[in-house]
């Protein structure tokens, strides 16, 4: 594991090989695989699942509460007061930097979000999705290329 300057850390679980950027924070109970690449200035918060082989672009945000607030009832709000909503991207998927994943969204195995991308919603296995929020555009091949335009 490869682990780079200002990178805050603290009560997750990293896996073999994995490199991880300058500035990337990874909150307690995520969870990262192996042979995977963080970007810098990343965002990975509680709740966030990420399997093998994942590429994770520069500045890409995870989100686990669908509805945030700093008060309740004109009280400042504590980690009692929330859902967290977990998120799960699976093997080999790659997100583009920039890129906001909302909370309870599932990432495909081998999928490729695109830079500036907002996921609001699941990503089905091997595909490509861009824009805001996400739509699908086409098909990755095996070897993770583009080969199926969207018709």
């Amino acid at each position: 594991m490869v682990i780079h300057c200002f990178a805050n850390l603290y009560g997750c679980r990293v896996g073999d090989e994995t490199r991880i950027g300058a500035f990337v924070e990874i909150q307690a109970d995520a969870q990262i695989g192996a042979r995977c690449k963080i970007s810098s200035h990343t965002f990975i918060c509680s709740g966030v699942t990420i399997e093998d082989e994942v590429f994770v672009g520069h500045g890409v945000m995870f989100i686990n509460d669908r509805d945030p607030r700093a008060t309740a009832d004109g009280k400042l709000q504590t980690e009692a007061d929330w859902q967290l909503v977990p998120t799960r991207v699976c093997k080999g998927a790659s997100i583009g930097s920039g890129a906001v994943i909302l909370g309870g969204v599932t990432i495909g195995e081998g999928a490729l979000v695109g830079a500036g991308a907002v996921v609001t919603k699941d990503v089905p296995a091997k595909s490509v999705v861009a824009g805001t929020p996400a739509r699908f555009m086409r098909m990755r091949d095996a070897m993770g290329s583009v080969d199926v335009e969207a018709r």
